[in-house]
């Protein structure tokens, strides 16, 4: 009871916190390629801190626990805890929000959902929102059904070893010694770590094409590589990471754009309506990416039982045999129907009007409206 109180206010404390958090990109600054460059910045660090828990918690906490995983998690989640306050405290005393609305705008909450509903691109943004989101958490959620039931482990064992040694003989043991589950930690490793280098470039690509065809684009490439999966054999190992790391990549570019271009919908709302409403536009985008982590991930374990999945704690005995429905199953999820999410996300850009010319021309007419 204590854990799930503490957990549910660590949610509720979380969203209260990280909805003013990510709609200051859209009035820390009015011009869009700042906001490009704000999204980019904003998202390597957060790639580095999955990589970073990903890959060296688990020992961290062996560590500071002296062996005791209890212990260990009790004293990081204590100096995790302070660091995240401190840097909160410096984004509150160092930010500073130079879009506002002007001093003699008033207007309900009834008359800001009206300008909602009357605005398409936000409408896209939002049902786009919860689409990627459900990709993500389907396949984010799927993997390790991928990696325990269906990828070889002779074969794993075989790619990852020259890998694992390297690694060992400098000290370096943070995936341990089954195949699986340290061919499942450097999968996600390469993936990070190769979405880095997309959102580095994502910036120069938004300032020179416009944010909207290079995340279509790079969203479509991205998506193929997650499709492709549905083909491999479970031996062919190489041929997993190699499309993993490029879906990083070019996923990763899509990344920062995203929420710049649901920056972008607050000033299109500004410049069709004559009112700012940064608020309420990211509000509903979280309420869309929530809905969407949701759906993903209640349709992991609804698909699973689709196909026959028989889960480790109904096995009669510790090595599970999973029926060949229930690997097509697996097979599915970490591929086909995470594109099919993908794939409508990127059909409804064509219906997306804020494209290069438009940026440029919302920016330029609110620049003179504000100075006026």
């Amino acid at each position: 009871v204590y854990a799930a109180v503490t957990y549910t206010l660590l949610l509720l404390l979380y969203a209260a916190n990280n909805l003013p958090y990510a709609a200051l990109s859209g009035v820390i600054t009015g011009s869009m390629k700042e906001r490009n460059s704000i999204s980019s910045f904003r998202f390597v660090a957060v790639m580095f801190a999955q990589f970073f828990v990903q890959v060296f918690m688990l020992p961290i906490i062996q560590y500071a626990g002296n062996g005791n995983k209890a212990v260990g998690i009790e004293i990081v989640m204590t100096y995790l805890a302070i660091i995240g306050t401190v840097m909160l405290l410096i984004t509150f005393f160092t930010t500073k929000e130079r879009v506002i609305p002007t001093v003699e705008q008033k207007s309900s909450f009834k008359e800001d959902l009206g300008d909602l509903m009357k605005n398409r691109p936000w409408i896209i943004m939002l049902v786009l929102t919860t689409l990627v989101f459900i990709t993500l958490a389907m396949k984010g959620g799927s993997y390790v059904y991928y990696f325990e039931n269906y990828v070889d482990a002779n074969s794993l064992a075989t790619f990852i070893g020259p890998l694992l040694n390297s690694l060992k003989s400098v000290g370096i043991n943070f995936f341990g010694d089954d195949p699986i589950s340290a061919g499942f930690g450097l999968f996600n490793a390469g993936g990070i770590i190769f979405m880095i280098v997309g959102i580095s470039l994502s910036k120069a690509l938004a300032d020179k094409y416009g944010k909207r065809d290079v995340f279509g684009s790079a969203l479509f490439v991205s998506t193929l590589f997650i499709a492709v999966f549905y083909f491999f054999p479970a031996t062919s190992v190489e041929l997993m990471f190699l499309s993993q790391i490029l879906h990083g990549f070019f996923y990763g570019i899509t990344i920062p754009l995203l929420w710049a271009m649901i920056a972008d919908v607050a000033d299109y709302s500004e410049w069709k309506n004559n009112r700012r409403a940064t608020a309420i536009i990211f509000s509903a985008m979280m309420i869309g990416l929530k809905l969407g982590l949701t759906i993903g991930s209640s349709l992991v374990t609804w698909i699973l039982g689709l196909y026959n999945y028989i889960p480790k704690k109904f096995a009669a005995t510790e090595t599970v045999v999973q029926p060949d429905s229930a690997i097509e199953g697996t097979k599915m999820l970490v591929s086909i129907y995470p594109a099919i999410s993908f794939f409508i996300a990127i059909a409804l850009l064509f219906l997306y009007e804020i494209n290069k010319k438009m940026e440029n021309q919302i920016e330029q007419d609110l620049i003179t409206r504000r100075k006026a």
